[in-house]
């Protein structure tokens, strides 16, 4: 058993892949979905408050009257697209989870929200219409490896308007000097976030060359043993400007999050708004 299950902890190479979807698994989808309407929890989407002082900013730098439409990319169950619909924008909303998508459109309809959603992989998007601006919020693009990030770029590109904006938040350098790098082990016999039975979870934290960090998970199960690898990079506005200036992007302003706060070299975030 050993050493059949040594090889499956070892340091994966930059931006291995998770081969399971579980973003719609049928249990970690669940929970995500939990934690994504936990309005006190910020650990899948930002806490409520935040995400009400977000949407408000955004309405104000770009108001529905001269910015009609929003393509939001990762939408999750919709607490962003629904609070756009409210505030008089036409809106669209993308994500790659069955069950985020289900809940968001059984929660537009009971609230008589006019919002549309998509269940598509993002990174092979393809919509029949293009948008005054495009939103990507809680530090997703940097989940991407560097060749996804410059796909997905090319493809907001594509959807936008002449003109059109796009709104992105991605983690500091600071925030990178706060990462731990550790390994711990937990066992859940009850079941937990990973599993509905009882399973041995490993965890490993871990830093790669050019501000690359991974969060790794190995599940072990009665029935099953799944590794599950979850990525982040790193940004300063010199490297975070280099890829959007090389899609084609034109910087209009750094903030400190998708709030409008003022950004600082000891901001955990970094905010950009992009033209087209």
């Amino acid at each position: 058993m050993l050493t059949e299950l040594t090889p499956l902890f070892k340091k994966p190479p930059l931006y291995t892949k998770t081969e399971i979807p579980f973003w719609d698994d049928e249990h970690i989808s669940l929970q995500m979905l939990n934690a994504h309407l936990n309005p006190n929890y910020d650990g899948a989407s930002r806490k409520l408050e935040f995400i009400e002082k977000s949407v408000d900013w955004i309405s104000k730098i770009l108001p529905s009257e001269h910015y009609p439409s929003v393509l939001d990319i990762g939408c999750g169950p919709g607490l962003y697209t629904e609070r756009y619909a409210k505030k008089g924008y036409r809106v669209v909303g993308v994500d790659f989870s069955h069950r985020s998508i289900n809940y968001a459109q059984m929660s537009a309809k009971r609230k008589g929200l006019p919002i549309d959603y998509f269940y598509q992989d993002y990174l092979n998007l393809s919509l029949d219409k293009k948008f005054d601006f495009a939103t990507m919020i809680y530090c997703d693009f940097g989940a991407l490896s560097t060749n996804d990030r410059k796909q997905l770029l090319k493809i907001i590109y594509q959807h936008l308007k002449p003109g059109g904006r796009f709104l992105l938040d991605v983690f500091s350098l600071t925030q990178l000097e706060n990462f731990q790098e550790s390994q711990t082990w937990e066992v859940c016999p009850d079941g937990g976030f990973w599993y509905p039975e009882n399973y041995i979870a490993l965890n490993r934290a871990c830093k790669y060359p050019d501000n690359v960090t991974l969060r790794q998970t190995l599940v072990i199960a009665k029935k099953k043993v799944s590794n599950y690898y979850l990525w982040d990079t790193y940004f300063s506005k010199k490297a975070l400007e280099e890829e959007a200036v090389g899609s084609g992007f034109k910087i209009c302003e750094y903030f400190g999050d998708v709030s409008g706060s003022t950004y600082s070299e000891h901001s955990s975030t970094l905010a950009v708004l992009l033209k087209k």
